[in-house]
């Protein structure tokens, strides 16, 4: 029996400026094969540049959060996550799930897809369409629809139906629910976290227990849902002979009856530093196999690898996946560091690399977990006129199969 679970890997880099977050009152995900409400939703984080913002009753102006591993396309509305504000956890408890079943393509899918068009393009055909309908900000459509897997009806029914405090999305009685009604992670994963902003989210993410690489400088940090995420240990494994304060976060965790570790680093830095970087690979790789096998691991963050230095370590164990490459090589979310797309480091030269990785390893036991689905964030810029980071997010669905 499988179940249409959501484990949301978001993956960004928090730098100097930044804005906490605010998990989104979302809905619960109909199981496409079983039409049972998911019991787990998970988003992992890596933080990076978030850009303070005020928040309003406008999607527009709401803080954005991106530049990491989580999901979104390379071209179109980007998605948003700002921090809870005292709300219940909506997932498993109070989310709202579609009425079942599946509307027919709208006009603009059935025509991207009969003309070819690729999947980047007809995404931002069915933002358009949402927006049209909903008579919202193509960011909140984009939010919502990413949200419910791009299927038009779910996302809609998501936006319209009543909220755990009593009114719709769009409905006319009130202004549009914040940014912390379009995700509501279980898990997020952060890099260069600093002192100041580790403070703000100690206060803006109350409903989060925070664990952190180190407490000085610039690190690392696990967020786990309180409500959700029953932390049982945590363990800071040293980088022996890294130049840039580098570390790997491990914490284990108990999550709807699951075990999990789960894992964060950000590897070092630059061209001139691939022989220190292989090196924290190799032992991530190796705790990632030292997990008893009871357990799901969840490795997210910023590696800094170069596909040819993955090759030059002999490659992935054979149980330890590369979730991107497990999914068939998606093109959309394909690069997480592209300067010609992303203008922040003003970098004349084009690059595109895929920094930004998930690695996985499934539990040998009954009731593990599958990944479904990978997508991009963070690409659209804010009032200010960069965009959140300098790497774009990623954001991955898994299935639980019971």
């Amino acid at each position: 029996m499988t179940k249409d679970l959501r484990l949301a890997a978001l993956y960004a880099r928090q730098r100097a400026q930044g804005h906490a977050s605010r998990a989104p009152a979302a809905s619960i995900l109909c199981g496409s094969r079983t039409n049972v409400p998911v019991p787990l939703r998970t988003e992992c984080a890596c933080a990076r540049a978030l850009h303070p913002t005020s928040p309003s009753g406008s999607a527009r102006r709401a803080a954005e959060w991106g530049a990491f591993p989580r999901r979104a396309v390379d071209a179109g509305a980007p998605e948003r996550w700002a921090p809870a504000q005292n709300q219940a956890a909506p997932c498993g408890v109070s989310g709202r799930c579609s009425r079942g079943g599946y509307m027919e393509l709208p006009s603009g899918e059935e025509a991207a897809r009969d003309e070819g068009e690729p999947e980047a393009k007809r995404r931002r055909l069915l933002c358009v369409e949402f927006a049209s309908v909903a008579s919202c900000d193509p960011a909140v459509a984009r939010g919502f629809l990413a949200e419910n897997n791009w299927e038009m009806e779910r996302a809609l029914n998501a936006y319209f139906e009543p909220s755990a405090e009593g009114s719709a999305v769009g409905s006319p009685a009130g202004p549009p629910v914040e940014p912390e009604r379009w995700y509501s992670p279980d898990v997020v994963f952060l890099q260069e976290v600093i002192p100041p902003y580790f403070s703000y989210l100690k206060k803006r993410a109350s409903s989060y227990e925070i664990i952190t690489g180190h407490e000085e400088g610039y690190f690392t940090a696990i967020m786990l849902k309180k409500s959700r995420v029953k932390l049982k240990s945590q363990e800071i494994i040293p980088f022996p002979s890294t130049k840039m304060m580098r570390n790997l976060l491990c914490v284990h965790v108990s999550l709807s009856g699951h075990e999990l570790c789960l894992m964060t680093s950000h590897l070092e830095s630059t061209r001139g530093h691939a022989k220190e970087r292989m090196n924290q690979l190799k032992l991530v790789l190796k705790k990632m196999q030292e997990v008893p096998e009871s357990a799901t691991v969840i490795f997210a963050g910023d590696t800094n690898l170069r596909d040819q230095e993955v090759t030059k370590c002999g490659g992935l164990p054979s149980n330890i996946l590369d979730v991107w490459e497990f999914l068939e090589k998606p093109k959309h979310c394909q690069y997480t560091w592209d300067t010609q797309m992303n203008s922040n480091l003003g970098i004349p030269a084009t690059c595109k690399l895929r920094f930004d990785r998930i690695f996985f390893r499934a539990a040998a036991e009954e009731g593990h977990i599958i990944p479904r689905s990978l997508d991009l964030l963070g690409l659209e810029k804010l009032d200010c006129g960069r965009f959140p980071s300098d790497h774009w997010g990623l954001l991955c669905n898994l299935d639980v199969i019971l």
